[in-house]
Order: structure tokens, then sequence, then C-alpha cells
């Protein structure tokens, strides 16, 4: 598909949110194609998920490196091998390295369900940051697509969406009606790099006006 902004997913799971972007990639409504999957996880349900809508799928296991840092290099690798213009971190469980993050410098996102700066940071995934927003008792909670940097979670933000806490939710109820939002942003953001509209100023992403 010429033309085609080719994203790179990392995941570690189940990849609902990489199965919305292959979705609306198929259907038209996002300018990009899914180039690769790569997964730390052997059994992760997001390289069947790829496999199934023939997109390269990759497992690169952290065992098979001396250390960290061999299989950053390799993850990197892979990711240039298939041409791969913006990296997409979705549900992916190992803290952003260094080294791919100067790799692919403004070029890498990443989605966290809650609205950012609350609820997030190291050891906060899943419905532990759900059970978070809970337990602290706020009435609004949602997601945030950020660029990634060398801080979890403290890239400058792209899109935030909104979901409401409802008196009867549970980290699981709770976790559903905000992946509703999450599987919206993160296509938005992606479709927003592929028309050129994002620009970095320090703290901030600046969407630039559609061209006509």
């Amino acid at each position: 598909m010429p033309g085609k902004l080719k994203v790179g997913v990392l995941v570690s799971g189940g990849g609902t949110n990489l199965q919305a972007i292959i979705d609306r990639a198929a259907d038209g409504r996002l300018d990009a194609e899914v180039a690769i999957v790569i997964s730390d996880v052997a059994d992760a349900f997001a390289l069947e998920r790829a496999r199934r809508a023939g997109i390269h799928a990759a497992f690169i296991n952290p065992r098979d490196f001396p250390d960290r840092l061999a299989f950053n290099r390799a993850v990197i690798q892979k990711l240039r091998d298939h041409g791969v213009e913006l990296v997409a971190l979705a549900g992916y469980l190992r803290i952003t390295s260094d080294e791919l993050v100067d790799a692919f410098a403004g070029r890498i996102m990443n989605i966290h369900p809650s609205l950012v700066p609350s609820f997030c940071g190291k050891g906060m995934h899943g419905l532990r940051v759900h059970q978070a927003a809970l337990d602290y008792g706020v009435k609004v909670t949602g997601c945030t697509v950020h660029f990634a940097t060398k801080q979890v979670d403290a890239g400058p933000i792209i899109i935030q969406r909104t979901a409401p806490v409802l008196d009867d939710d549970t980290a699981e109820t709770l976790s559903e009606r905000v992946l509703k939002e999450e599987h919206i942003a993160y296509s938005e953001a992606i479709q927003l790099f592929a028309e050129g509209r994002l620009r970095i100023e320090g703290r901030r992403v600046r969407v630039l006006p559609a061209k006509c």
C-alpha cells in the first residue's frame, strides 16, 4: 500500500488496540498499515491477530539475549527491517528503553488507560489503573495517547478521551468502558501523525489544521 504510514506495534497481551488499528486501516479510516507486530510474550494473542490479518508477527524472547541492551537492539533492528515510520506501544509491558526512544525520537506513541498525569507511572497498568481510579473516588476517567519518552507515561499528550465512573463500577467494568475510548483515540492519534499534523512544542503537542 504505497503512501501509507508504516506502523510497528509492540504488544505483550491480547491486542485489542492492535485489532482496532488493523480494522480501521483495512476499512480506509486510517491512512496507515501495520507493517509488523512484535511481542516479548510467546503466546500473546496479539501475534495471532497479526497473523490472521496477514501481518508479519515476531516473538522476540528477552531470554535469548545477554542483556537488556542487546534485546532492545534486536527490537529496533526488526522495526527498521520492516520500514517502520511510527512505533505504537499497545499494552507493551516493558518499560520503553532509552535506545528505542533515541532510535525513533518523536515517532513512538503509547496509550495509557487514565487521564495522564493521574494514575500512571511505573507499575500502573491494566486493572491496577482502574482500581486506583475507583479507590480515589474520581467521577471521570479516560485514556491518554502520548509520545513516549525516557520517563514512564510522561511524554507530551496527543489526545485524551473521557469516560464516566459509575457508582457500581468494578475495575473490570470500568476497564471495558475506557477500552472503547482507547480504540477510538489511538487511531485518531495515528491518523493525525499520518497527515503530518502533530508538532511537539516542549510539553505540548500542537495539532495543526487539516490541509485543504
